[in-house]
């Protein structure tokens, strides 16, 4: 009797803690735009906290949401299927800058007929994802219905009918992805703003501030007149710039170049073009802008009032380009990258460093005395610069290495890079390295002495990196720790209780730090009967971004790493599996009554029908019988309570 209650209760918690989950309806509309020619709009309503991802995913990240038109010869597809901007953010799992849709969002297809108009029939794949879980690849039909009315059709899902259930209330990771996207503006802001510090103290634009005092020494008659030209001087200093930001955007579009970022062409025209502004920097040559520019700039700056003062903004800004226009470019590429107006508030910040000293220094000549004089110093500023523009180039390349998979830049080769360009630009502070246009150094300054240690620090810092350190203080900036020549580091240092691979069972393989893992459910169920061990069903996915998560943060635990190597076997079944499967045509779906696309289908199908759920992460503890031993889990980043979790099964079993 007790035997049954407990039984009756395991039963009970598994269907109060399962549930199907729908947060992506889709509905159908169409709208004539001429003669024979349509638009196709497919328009997805997303529950809050889930997110869509985007058609334009680069390889490596989670599922892309695709479209499928049934082809026949009475219609054309005109150009591709167009989406809404949607929101883009680093993502620190994949490492890759990833683009997604939240609450609702709008798809286009424009068509043609050749013949008559007849009823169009679709599909859409796609994934979505919320803070905790991940829903396998979903397939829906669309149907368009030209030969009736032009309202709303609503798609019907083809694999099952879900149940919708109430959601708990849950802190959306997509909210807090939006807050480090405002947070990621104020960053370009304020590196922007360093940087046109930085410009300020190179041998182009230091030299100017006296210059520019004279100016308006000259032309104002009055302290009055002189602080209102000095106001008007540094507006059209920040009206220069931000207009070189606007322009940027306006060209290329709001989001256009952030989803080149992932594009390996222009990740290497980046990076050659970043090259070449290091070199400048370092002396090889100047980046300069026609002389005949600067001679028709200069000659209009000469002429009083309004005009002459923002023209001689614009000389400013075109004489000072040699030293200038590396930062601005590289500031323009780092910007244009995040999308958005992200351009205009880099040279917002940008700008505004440049105009306020020129502007102070003009409204108040006298506060010149306190100023250094220019000398070598300034030439330094810049080759320091450089060394920087060459180390973030490798950022880029680094990118284009990852989205093809090439491994050639692997986590040891670029940090060696960075090593060997930090390490020269150390010895260069010290006075050991000599580059064109350096002044002799009879001796070295505390301020130079301090920042070469600081630099060498930071070199020492990076070397443990080469063994498998994981280098937090550079995260984002190096590939990430399983794209290296030795994923594991150096003699295996990683946290694994796996060392010998000839003892893993047949039909299993290496799981996340180095635990066996069957991803055949009848193999493995198989192997735990042969051993009498109780078995933990991993339902996940290869771009599941929670499952990473778990696995990173909660699997390593020692204590729990030890129970799941040692204490059960492991079955990981991965929903998004796109292999076909063996003997595909007999292996039918039950759901949808025809045979199965790929694995993934069908271990999303038995997930769904076996334990009335469809979210990933989802684990569930079995016996060899295949009876639960407590309730099933899913994300839970608390690895005392997964533990505790792992533990009442095992105590169960």
């Amino acid at each position: 009797m007790i035997k049954l209650l407990k039984i009756f209760i395991l039963l009970f918690s598994t269907v109060a803690f399962s549930q199907i989950l729908e947060p992506v309806s889709w509905s159908t509309d169409i709208k004539e735009i001429g003669d024979k020619e349509y638009q196709l709009l497919i328009k997805a309503d997303i529950d809050e906290g889930w997110h869509l991802y985007s058609q334009n995913v680069p390889d490596g990240g989670p599922i892309p949401t695709t479209f499928t038109f049934e082809t026949n010869e009475n219609f054309e597809l005109v150009g591709e299927t167009v989406e809404e901007v949607g929101h883009t953010v680093n993502d620190p799992v994949f490492n890759l800058k990833i683009t997604f849709f939240e609450n609702s969002t709008t798809f286009t297809q424009n068509i043609r007929f050749v013949n008559e108009p007849t009823n169009i029939k679709g599909e859409v794949e796609f994934m979505v994802c919320d803070d905790q879980r991940c829903l396998p690849p979903t397939y829906v039909e669309l149907n368009f219905n030209l030969l009736g009315d032009n309202s709303t059709v609503e798609t019907e899902k083809k694999e099952t009918t879900p149940v919708k259930v109430e959601k708990e209330e849950t802190v959306s990771e997509v909210r807090a992805e939006n807050q480090q996207s405002n947070k990621g503006l104020l960053t370009i802001f304020i590196i922007a703003f360093l940087s046109g510090f930085a410009a300020l103290l190179t041998p182009c634009v230091f030299p100017m501030i006296p210059l520019t005092v004279s100016f308006f020494t000259k032309q104002s008659k009055s302290k009055a007149a002189g602080i209102k030209n000095a106001i008007i001087y540094g507006i059209s200093i920040i009206a220069i710039y931000v207009l070189l930001g606007s322009v940027v955007t306006a060209i290329f579009g709001a989001d256009s170049l952030n989803r080149l970022s992932t594009n390996v062409t222009f990740n290497i025209i980046f990076f050659l073009l970043l090259v070449v502004f290091a070199i400048s920097f370092l002396g090889a040559f100047e980046i300069t802008l026609p002389h005949s520019w600067a001679n028709k700039i200069d000659s209009q700056s000469n002429r009083s009032g309004l005009i002459g003062i923002v023209f001689m903004a614009l000389a400013l800004a075109i004489v000072s380009f040699s030293c200038t226009g590396p930062i601005v470019g590289t500031l323009l590429v780092e910007a244009a990258s995040k999308g958005g107006i992200a351009p205009i508030v880099g040279m917002l910040g940008f700008s505004l460093a440049i105009a306020l000293p020129f502007a102070l220094f003009a409204a108040f000549p006298g506060w010149l005395n306190s100023l250094p004089k220019s000398g070598g110093w300034l030439n330094t500023v810049k080759v320091v610069l450089g060394f920087l523009e060459l180390a973030l180039a490798f950022k880029f390349l680094s990118n284009a290495d990852l989205v093809l998979q090439l491994h050639w830049l692997e986590r040891e080769v670029f940090l060696a890079i960075w090593i060997a360009i930090f390490g020269a630009l150390g010895f260069y502070l010290l006075g050991k390295i000599q580059l064109p246009h350096d002044s002799p150094i009879p001796h070295i300054s505390v301020g130079r002495l301090s920042l070469a240690l600081l630099v060498l620090a930071f070199v020492i810092y990076l070397i443990p990196g080469l063994w498998g350190a994981p280098l937090k203080l550079i995260s984002g900036f190096p590939p990430p720790l399983n794209y290296s020549e030795s994923p594991k580091g150096v003699g295996g240092s990683s946290v694994s209780n796996v060392t010998d691979h000839n003892s893993f069972p047949d039909g299993a393989h290496e799981g996340p730090h180095g635990i066996p893992s069957f991803t055949d459910y009848e193999k493995g169920m198989a192997y735990a009967k042969s051993i009498n061990k109780p078995v933990l069903i991993d339902f996940t996915g290869f771009a599941c971004v929670n499952c990473r998560k778990m696995e990173d943060n909660v699997w390593s635990d020692p204590a729990i790493l030890e129970t799941l190597t040692n204490d059960l076997v492991l079955i990981s079944l991965y929903v998004d599996d796109k292999r076909q499967l063996e003997d595909a045509e007999n292996q039918i779906s039950k759901l949808s009554g025809k045979p199965f696309r790929n694995i993934g289908q069908k271990w999303s199908e038995f997930q769904q029908l076996k334990y009335n759920a469809n979210a990933q992460p989802f684990y569930v503890l079995i016996d060899t019988q295949e009876n639960l031993l407590t309730e099933p889990s899913a994300y839970n980043p608390d690895v005392e309570d997964y533990h505790n979790w792992l533990k009442k099964g095992l105590n169960a079993f």
